[in-house]
């Protein structure tokens, strides 16, 4: 079970993501450096899979971004767009190329 505490900084940190999502997402205009809002979200990650009962249908970590901006139209790419899944380290980066290679058959 949670302390208050944990709780108290689950709900804080989905909220500052969320600010920061609808920041970047529908305002385009982001206030936060990638690195920090990436340190944010791992942050929230760690909680949750600590605390299972913490995560929310709603959670920054449910869902990618927020909704776009209407002005952006919508594209089908004929091949996957693969994530870095923030990568921070040069064996993640390899892990990133590896798959890349494999999807691409490279």
């Amino acid at each position: 079970m949670a302390s208050e505490a944990i709780i108290k900084k689950a709900e804080s940190l989905r909220a500052l993501i969320e600010k920061y999502n609808y920041q970047y997402y529908v305002e385009d205009s982001p206030t936060v450096p990638d690195a920090e809002y990436d340190r944010l979200l791992a942050d929230l990650i760690a909680l949750e899979q600590e605390h299972p009962e913490l995560i929310t249908d709603d959670s920054p970590t449910q869902r990618v971004g927020a909704e776009p901006l209407a002005a952006f139209n919508e594209v089908t790419h004929k091949i996957p767009m693969l994530s870095l899944a923030n990568a921070f380290s040069e064996e993640e980066m390899a892990a990133f190329d590896k798959r890349v290679r494999d999807t691409l058959k490279v």
